[in-house]
């Protein structure tokens, strides 16, 4: 039986995620800090959980010691999918760099905190993956979430590099990037509520449905498909991009 991580398991795209790995089939480990969500997700989907905040110093340690108590120290997959975000500029005063500090903790440096100490096992259990879930923000900058779309934007080359690196190793690294997905902590109430946007958000089981698509050789999935026009856009004619204000 194949074995998994799923990081942010208690709602959202981790929960979707927890879901659509079970009915494959797969043996897993949830991780997120509600200890009430993860134990009754746990119990419908079966596998073992882990309350902690991935922030904390000890936090990857004890998720490695997790996951060799109850997946026997084999680990077929790793979903780092935990995440947060605050919309600020970085000229208010609740926008400035303690705000960017705090959002590069949970996006970015507990990611590599996490993957580093998982790493061995993902290789000792070759083929594996990685998927790190990065977000449509990590390729193109909005007003008011510079701070999530550097942490987003250092996730996705971090990864790239590492899914070069990690090749030699049977360890496949892949990216998702989200757009516009309603969740708990990004509901898109603004955007559902108009008739002209709602059709763009997207459902958390989409991003699940994407995140298997990584783990099973996928380098990049942007999820819902046509949001890839707007980076590409930027790529392609970043005066355009920049006149326009898509960015």
């Amino acid at each position: 039986m194949k074995t998994a991580v799923v990081t942010g398991a208690s709602s959202g795209i981790g929960e979707a995620t927890a879901r659509l790995l079970a009915r494959e089939g797969w043996k897993l480990l949830l991780v997120a800090r509600r200890e009430d969500r993860l134990e009754r997700l746990a119990g419908e989907v079966g596998g073992s959980h882990l309350a902690v905040d991935l922030v904390d110093p000890d936090a990857p340690e004890r998720v490695r010691a997790r996951v060799e108590e109850d997946l026997g120290g084999r680990l077929d997959l790793l979903v780092n999918n935990a995440g947060a975000g605050w919309r600020a500029r970085f000229g208010d005063e609740e926008g400035g760099y303690a705000n960017v500090r705090r959002t590069m903790d949970i996006n970015f440096d507990a990611v590599v905190r996490l993957t580093e100490a998982l790493l061995p096992m993902l290789r000792r259990s070759a083929p594996s993956s990685i998927v790190n879930v990065s977000s449509v923000a990590g390729r193109v900058a909005r007003p008011r979430t510079g701070a999530y779309s550097a942490s987003k934007f250092a996730l996705a080359g971090w990864s790239e590099a590492l899914h070069f690196e990690e090749q030699e190793h049977g360890v496949h690294v892949g990216v998702v990037y989200p757009g516009f997905i309603a969740t708990e902590g990004f509901p898109q109430e603004d955007l559902k509520r108009n008739p002209m946007t709602r059709r763009i958000v997207g459902k958390p089981e989409d991003v699940a449905r994407a995140i298997v698509r990584a783990a099973k050789g996928r380098p990049e999935v942007i999820v819902p498909r046509y949001y890839a026009l707007v980076p590409k856009l930027r790529a392609l004619v970043p005066r355009v991009y920049h006149r326009i204000g898509v960015g």
